[in-house]
Protein backbone atom coordinates (compact mmCIF):
# COMPACT_ATOMS: atom_id res chain seq x y z
CA UNK A 1 0.00 0.00 0.00
CA UNK A 2 2.97 2.54 0.43
CA UNK A 3 4.72 1.49 -1.75
CA UNK A 4 1.94 2.33 -4.29
CA UNK A 5 2.06 5.75 -2.53
CA UNK A 6 4.73 6.29 -3.31
CA UNK A 7 4.88 5.45 -6.84
CA UNK A 8 2.04 7.39 -7.29
CA UNK A 9 3.69 10.59 -5.78
CA UNK A 10 6.90 10.03 -7.62
CA UNK A 11 4.76 10.29 -10.76
CA UNK A 12 3.17 13.67 -9.62
CA UNK A 13 6.38 15.49 -8.90
CA UNK A 14 7.56 14.07 -12.37
CA UNK A 15 4.59 15.77 -13.96
CA UNK A 16 4.84 18.94 -12.32
CA UNK A 17 8.21 19.34 -13.33
CA UNK A 18 7.50 18.18 -16.91
CA UNK A 19 4.88 20.87 -16.97
CA UNK A 20 7.22 23.64 -15.40
CA UNK A 21 9.99 22.98 -17.54
CA UNK A 22 7.32 23.57 -20.71
CA UNK A 23 6.27 26.44 -19.10
CA UNK A 24 9.67 27.71 -19.37
CA UNK A 25 9.99 27.15 -22.97
CA UNK A 26 6.65 28.63 -23.85
CA UNK A 27 7.74 32.08 -21.95
CA UNK A 28 11.00 32.02 -23.76
CA UNK A 29 9.32 31.90 -27.12
CA UNK A 30 7.20 34.49 -25.93
CA UNK A 31 10.37 36.77 -25.38
CA UNK A 32 11.68 36.34 -28.35
CA UNK A 33 8.80 37.73 -30.36
CA UNK A 34 8.83 40.74 -27.82
CA UNK A 35 11.73 42.35 -29.57
CA UNK A 36 11.02 44.07 -32.72
CA UNK A 37 13.52 44.79 -35.66
CA UNK A 38 12.57 47.74 -38.05
CA UNK A 39 13.07 45.80 -41.50
CA UNK A 40 16.50 47.42 -42.83
CA UNK A 41 14.88 49.03 -45.85
CA UNK A 42 16.47 52.40 -47.50
CA UNK A 43 13.71 55.07 -48.41
CA UNK A 44 14.74 56.89 -52.03
CA UNK A 45 14.39 60.91 -51.33
CA UNK A 46 15.12 64.36 -53.04
CA UNK A 47 16.82 66.77 -50.80
CA UNK A 48 17.94 69.78 -50.68
CA UNK A 49 20.86 72.43 -48.72
CA UNK A 50 19.02 74.98 -47.13
CA UNK A 51 20.24 78.40 -47.96
CA UNK A 52 18.37 82.21 -47.28
CA UNK A 53 16.43 83.24 -50.57
CA UNK A 54 14.17 85.95 -51.62
CA UNK A 55 10.96 84.88 -50.60
CA UNK A 56 7.73 86.60 -52.35
CA UNK A 57 4.63 86.16 -49.60
CA UNK A 58 1.09 85.68 -51.33
CA UNK A 59 -1.93 86.43 -49.13
CA UNK A 60 -5.13 85.09 -50.82
CA UNK A 61 -8.73 86.90 -50.38
CA UNK A 62 -12.15 86.56 -52.30
CA UNK A 63 -13.00 90.04 -53.70
CA UNK A 64 -16.08 91.64 -55.80
CA UNK A 65 -15.22 93.75 -58.60
CA UNK A 66 -16.89 97.02 -58.82
CA UNK A 67 -16.11 100.70 -60.89
CA UNK A 68 -15.53 103.73 -59.43
CA UNK A 69 -17.19 105.87 -62.07
CA UNK A 70 -20.16 104.27 -62.17
CA UNK A 71 -23.49 106.41 -63.02
CA UNK A 72 -27.54 106.22 -62.97
CA UNK A 73 -29.64 107.87 -65.52
CA UNK A 74 -32.68 109.01 -65.12
CA UNK A 75 -35.48 110.72 -67.27
CA UNK A 76 -36.97 114.33 -65.06
CA UNK A 77 -39.89 114.16 -66.72
CA UNK A 78 -42.67 111.38 -67.29
CA UNK A 79 -43.37 111.35 -71.04
CA UNK A 80 -43.34 108.92 -73.72
CA UNK A 81 -40.10 107.40 -74.71
CA UNK A 82 -39.45 108.56 -78.56
CA UNK A 83 -36.00 107.41 -79.30
CA UNK A 84 -33.37 104.80 -77.65
CA UNK A 85 -29.90 104.97 -79.44
CA UNK A 86 -28.08 102.13 -77.74
CA UNK A 87 -28.45 98.42 -76.02
CA UNK A 88 -26.44 96.95 -73.20
CA UNK A 89 -22.91 96.61 -73.95
CA UNK A 90 -22.80 98.89 -76.16
CA UNK A 91 -19.58 101.35 -75.82
CA UNK A 92 -20.42 105.02 -75.58
CA UNK A 93 -18.05 108.39 -75.60
CA UNK A 94 -18.68 111.44 -73.30
CA UNK A 95 -21.81 113.38 -74.54
CA UNK A 96 -22.99 110.86 -76.89
CA UNK A 97 -27.39 110.33 -77.17
CA UNK A 98 -28.96 107.45 -75.41
CA UNK A 99 -32.19 108.17 -75.53
CA UNK A 100 -34.92 110.90 -75.87
CA UNK A 101 -38.19 111.61 -74.88
CA UNK A 102 -40.99 112.77 -76.87
CA UNK A 103 -40.82 116.81 -76.11
CA UNK A 104 -44.64 117.96 -77.75
CA UNK A 105 -45.92 118.42 -74.32
CA UNK A 106 -42.75 119.71 -73.07
CA UNK A 107 -42.27 122.33 -76.10
CA UNK A 108 -46.15 123.33 -74.68
CA UNK A 109 -45.26 123.42 -71.44
CA UNK A 110 -42.22 126.14 -71.73
CA UNK A 111 -44.16 127.70 -73.79
CA UNK A 112 -46.88 128.63 -71.77
CA UNK A 113 -44.33 129.38 -68.50
CA UNK A 114 -42.36 131.64 -70.97
CA UNK A 115 -45.74 133.99 -71.69
CA UNK A 116 -46.27 133.50 -67.91
CA UNK A 117 -42.76 135.71 -67.09
CA UNK A 118 -44.10 137.59 -69.66
CA UNK A 119 -47.25 139.14 -68.43
CA UNK A 120 -45.89 138.52 -64.71
CA UNK A 121 -43.14 141.07 -65.46
CA UNK A 122 -45.73 143.62 -66.90
CA UNK A 123 -47.93 142.79 -63.55
CA UNK A 124 -44.42 143.33 -61.99
CA UNK A 125 -43.98 146.78 -63.41
CA UNK A 126 -47.70 148.39 -62.68
CA UNK A 127 -47.04 147.38 -58.82
CA UNK A 128 -43.81 149.29 -58.99
CA UNK A 129 -45.80 152.25 -60.46
CA UNK A 130 -48.16 152.06 -57.97
CA UNK A 131 -45.50 152.10 -55.06
CA UNK A 132 -44.12 155.47 -56.84
CA UNK A 133 -40.84 153.91 -58.79
CA UNK A 134 -40.63 153.21 -62.47
CA UNK A 135 -38.92 150.35 -63.47
CA UNK A 136 -35.48 152.25 -64.60
CA UNK A 137 -35.69 152.61 -60.69
CA UNK A 138 -35.69 149.38 -59.15
CA UNK A 139 -32.44 149.12 -57.99
CA UNK A 140 -33.28 152.20 -55.29
CA UNK A 141 -36.51 150.23 -54.36
CA UNK A 142 -35.63 148.64 -50.74
CA UNK A 143 -35.41 145.22 -50.45
CA UNK A 144 -38.16 144.47 -48.25
CA UNK A 145 -40.74 146.51 -50.92
CA UNK A 146 -39.05 145.00 -53.98
CA UNK A 147 -39.60 141.39 -52.36
CA UNK A 148 -43.42 142.48 -51.84
CA UNK A 149 -43.31 143.46 -55.27
CA UNK A 150 -42.24 140.44 -56.70
CA UNK A 151 -44.46 138.02 -54.65
CA UNK A 152 -47.81 140.27 -55.21
CA UNK A 153 -47.08 140.40 -59.29
CA UNK A 154 -46.70 136.70 -59.08
CA UNK A 155 -43.15 137.33 -60.89
CA UNK A 156 -41.18 134.98 -58.63
CA UNK A 157 -43.35 131.75 -59.18
CA UNK A 158 -43.37 132.46 -62.74
CA UNK A 159 -40.34 132.62 -62.83
CA UNK A 160 -39.98 129.18 -61.15
CA UNK A 161 -42.03 127.70 -63.28
CA UNK A 162 -39.63 129.16 -66.59
CA UNK A 163 -36.84 127.62 -65.19
CA UNK A 164 -38.32 124.54 -64.33
CA UNK A 165 -40.04 123.93 -68.11
CA UNK A 166 -36.69 124.94 -69.26
CA UNK A 167 -35.19 122.10 -67.18
CA UNK A 168 -37.61 119.30 -68.11
CA UNK A 169 -37.03 120.46 -71.69
CA UNK A 170 -33.48 120.47 -71.55
CA UNK A 171 -32.91 116.92 -70.27
CA UNK A 172 -35.46 115.29 -72.54
CA UNK A 173 -32.64 114.12 -74.00
CA UNK A 174 -30.24 111.65 -72.18
CA UNK A 175 -26.57 112.03 -73.14
CA UNK A 176 -23.62 109.65 -71.48
CA UNK A 177 -21.51 111.92 -68.58
CA UNK A 178 -18.22 109.92 -69.32
CA UNK A 179 -16.74 107.26 -71.81
CA UNK A 180 -18.16 103.89 -70.70
CA UNK A 181 -20.40 100.67 -71.55
CA UNK A 182 -24.55 100.74 -71.10
CA UNK A 183 -25.76 98.68 -68.96
CA UNK A 184 -29.25 97.86 -66.85
CA UNK A 185 -31.31 99.68 -70.27
CA UNK A 186 -34.63 97.75 -69.63
CA UNK A 187 -37.15 100.73 -70.86
CA UNK A 188 -38.94 100.08 -74.05
CA UNK A 189 -39.40 102.77 -76.78
CA UNK A 190 -43.07 104.52 -76.49
CA UNK A 191 -43.53 103.59 -73.23
CA UNK A 192 -43.65 106.38 -70.31
CA UNK A 193 -40.40 107.17 -68.87
CA UNK A 194 -40.47 106.88 -65.30
CA UNK A 195 -39.04 109.75 -62.81
CA UNK A 196 -38.28 107.24 -60.25
CA UNK A 197 -36.58 104.19 -61.98
CA UNK A 198 -33.09 104.02 -63.23
CA UNK A 199 -33.21 104.29 -67.28
CA UNK A 200 -29.59 103.01 -67.58
CA UNK A 201 -26.25 102.88 -66.16
CA UNK A 202 -22.99 104.10 -67.81
CA UNK A 203 -19.51 102.32 -66.51
CA UNK A 204 -16.08 103.27 -66.92
CA UNK A 205 -14.47 99.45 -67.38
CA UNK A 206 -11.17 101.78 -67.00
CA UNK A 207 -12.06 102.00 -63.54
CA UNK A 208 -12.59 99.23 -62.53
CA UNK A 209 -11.10 97.91 -58.87
CA UNK A 210 -11.07 94.90 -56.22
CA UNK A 211 -12.72 95.65 -52.71
CA UNK A 212 -11.60 92.49 -50.57
CA UNK A 213 -10.73 92.29 -47.09
CA UNK A 214 -7.83 90.80 -45.22
CA UNK A 215 -7.38 89.85 -41.16
CA UNK A 216 -6.43 92.45 -39.10
CA UNK A 217 -2.80 90.60 -38.23
CA UNK A 218 -1.87 90.87 -42.11
CA UNK A 219 -2.31 94.47 -41.92
CA UNK A 220 1.79 94.66 -41.87
CA UNK A 221 2.21 92.22 -44.88
CA UNK A 222 0.39 94.67 -47.34
CA UNK A 223 0.29 98.72 -48.33
CA UNK A 224 -0.68 100.80 -50.72
CA UNK A 225 1.03 100.12 -54.06
CA UNK A 226 1.66 96.39 -53.51
CA UNK A 227 0.90 94.37 -56.84
CA UNK A 228 -2.14 91.94 -56.93
CA UNK A 229 -3.51 89.72 -59.41
CA UNK A 230 -7.13 89.06 -60.06
CA UNK A 231 -8.45 86.25 -61.42
CA UNK A 232 -12.64 85.84 -61.99
CA UNK A 233 -14.01 82.63 -60.18
CA UNK A 234 -16.16 81.92 -63.38
CA UNK A 235 -12.92 82.89 -66.16
CA UNK A 236 -9.91 80.97 -64.06
CA UNK A 237 -7.49 81.32 -67.40
CA UNK A 238 -8.36 85.16 -66.99
CA UNK A 239 -5.99 87.18 -64.30
CA UNK A 240 -5.33 90.96 -64.48
CA UNK A 241 -3.16 92.94 -62.75
CA UNK A 242 -3.39 95.99 -60.34
CA UNK A 243 -1.86 97.62 -57.32
CA UNK A 244 -3.58 98.24 -53.76
CA UNK A 245 -4.97 101.73 -53.38
CA UNK A 246 -7.18 102.28 -50.59
CA UNK A 247 -6.74 100.70 -47.23
CA UNK A 248 -9.48 101.37 -44.38
CA UNK A 249 -8.03 102.12 -41.43
CA UNK A 250 -10.70 100.38 -39.40
CA UNK A 251 -11.23 96.85 -38.34
CA UNK A 252 -14.68 95.50 -38.24
CA UNK A 253 -16.12 93.59 -35.28
CA UNK A 254 -15.49 90.19 -37.11
CA UNK A 255 -11.29 91.25 -36.92
CA UNK A 256 -11.14 92.05 -41.05
CA UNK A 257 -10.19 95.19 -42.69
CA UNK A 258 -11.19 96.68 -45.84
CA UNK A 259 -8.74 97.02 -48.87
CA UNK A 260 -9.29 98.09 -52.63
CA UNK A 261 -7.02 97.60 -55.27
CA UNK A 262 -7.16 99.39 -59.10
CA UNK A 263 -7.30 96.55 -61.69
CA UNK A 264 -5.93 97.09 -64.96
CA UNK A 265 -8.73 95.44 -67.76
CA UNK A 266 -8.25 94.06 -70.89
CA UNK A 267 -12.04 94.25 -71.67
CA UNK A 268 -12.54 90.50 -70.31
CA UNK A 269 -13.67 91.38 -66.57
CA UNK A 270 -17.38 93.10 -65.66
CA UNK A 271 -18.33 94.81 -62.52
CA UNK A 272 -19.82 92.74 -60.10
CA UNK A 273 -18.11 89.38 -60.67
CA UNK A 274 -16.66 87.51 -57.58
CA UNK A 275 -12.44 86.82 -58.19
CA UNK A 276 -9.49 85.75 -55.82
CA UNK A 277 -7.52 87.89 -55.05
CA UNK A 278 -3.74 87.46 -54.90
CA UNK A 279 -1.15 90.08 -53.28
CA UNK A 280 2.67 89.76 -53.86
CA UNK A 281 5.15 91.32 -51.96
CA UNK A 282 9.12 90.48 -51.32
CA UNK A 283 10.21 90.07 -47.87
CA UNK A 284 13.65 90.05 -48.74
CA UNK A 285 15.86 87.10 -47.81
CA UNK A 286 14.39 84.06 -45.77
CA UNK A 287 15.23 80.33 -44.76
CA UNK A 288 12.27 78.26 -47.47
CA UNK A 289 11.44 74.88 -47.40
CA UNK A 290 8.94 73.54 -50.19
CA UNK A 291 5.49 72.81 -48.36
CA UNK A 292 5.82 69.20 -49.31
CA UNK A 293 9.49 68.97 -46.80
CA UNK A 294 6.78 69.41 -43.77
CA UNK A 295 4.82 66.68 -42.52
CA UNK A 296 2.94 66.24 -38.92
CA UNK A 297 4.21 64.04 -36.45
CA UNK A 298 2.10 63.81 -33.33
CA UNK A 299 -0.06 67.06 -34.42
CA UNK A 300 3.48 68.77 -34.63
CA UNK A 301 5.67 70.23 -38.03
CA UNK A 302 8.38 67.92 -39.04
CA UNK A 303 11.17 68.56 -41.17
CA UNK A 304 13.13 65.30 -41.62
CA UNK A 305 17.35 66.45 -42.54
CA UNK A 306 19.98 63.95 -42.93
CA UNK A 307 22.80 63.35 -40.44
CA UNK A 308 26.63 64.24 -41.67
CA UNK A 309 26.59 60.56 -43.52
CA UNK A 310 23.78 61.27 -45.39
CA UNK A 311 22.65 58.03 -45.08
CA UNK A 312 19.97 58.72 -42.28
CA UNK A 313 17.44 60.77 -41.62
CA UNK A 314 16.53 62.38 -38.36
CA UNK A 315 13.30 64.01 -37.87
CA UNK A 316 13.53 68.20 -36.71
CA UNK A 317 10.60 70.01 -35.35
CA UNK A 318 9.62 73.61 -36.98
CA UNK A 319 7.61 76.86 -36.92
CA UNK A 320 6.67 77.84 -39.64
CA UNK A 321 6.15 81.54 -40.77
CA UNK A 322 4.88 83.27 -43.76
CA UNK A 323 3.68 80.79 -46.85
CA UNK A 324 3.11 81.43 -50.41
CA UNK A 325 1.63 78.94 -53.24
CA UNK A 326 4.37 76.44 -52.85
CA UNK A 327 6.42 77.01 -49.35
CA UNK A 328 6.96 78.02 -46.01
CA UNK A 329 9.65 80.19 -44.65
CA UNK A 330 11.66 78.55 -41.77
CA UNK A 331 10.79 80.34 -38.22
CA UNK A 332 13.20 78.38 -36.59
CA UNK A 333 13.97 74.64 -35.87
CA UNK A 334 16.64 74.68 -38.76
CA UNK A 335 19.54 76.21 -39.89
CA UNK A 336 21.55 77.47 -43.25
CA UNK A 337 22.73 74.62 -44.78
CA UNK A 338 20.92 72.15 -43.53
CA UNK A 339 20.22 69.13 -45.71
CA UNK A 340 16.55 68.91 -46.13
CA UNK A 341 14.39 66.22 -47.13
CA UNK A 342 12.41 67.58 -49.94
CA UNK A 343 10.25 64.40 -51.19
CA UNK A 344 9.88 60.85 -50.16
CA UNK A 345 9.54 61.72 -46.34
CA UNK A 346 5.59 60.80 -45.86
CA UNK A 347 6.39 57.71 -44.06
CA UNK A 348 9.75 58.22 -42.98
CA UNK A 349 10.72 57.23 -39.59
CA UNK A 350 13.40 58.67 -37.53
CA UNK A 351 16.40 57.36 -38.24
CA UNK A 352 15.50 55.59 -40.83
CA UNK A 353 18.32 54.67 -43.68
CA UNK A 354 18.02 57.11 -47.04
CA UNK A 355 19.52 57.20 -50.35
CA UNK A 356 19.01 60.16 -52.38
CA UNK A 357 18.47 60.27 -55.97
CA UNK A 358 18.27 63.86 -56.81
CA UNK A 359 19.11 67.35 -55.32
CA UNK A 360 17.64 69.99 -55.55
CA UNK A 361 18.98 73.76 -56.28
CA UNK A 362 17.17 76.86 -54.82
CA UNK A 363 17.51 80.07 -56.34
CA UNK A 364 19.62 82.88 -53.83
Amino acid sequence: MNMKYYNLLAILILSGMIACSGEKKDNSAGEETVETVLPDETNEVTVMTLKASDFNHELISNGKLSARRHVDLRFESAEPIAEIYVKNGDRVSKGQKLAELSTFRLKNKMATAKDALERAKLELQDVLIGQGYSLADSAKVPPATMQLVRVKSGYDQALIQHQLAEYEERNAVLTAPFDGIVANLFAKQYNTASTSDVFCTIIDPGSLEAAFTVLENELPLIKNGDRVEVTPFALNDTKAEGRITEINPLVDENGMVQVKAAVTDKGKLFEGMNVRVSIHRSLGKQLVVPKESVVLRSGKQVVFVLDSTKTKAYWTYVHTGLENADSYTIADGLKEDDIVITSGNINLAHEAPVTIIEKLTVDK
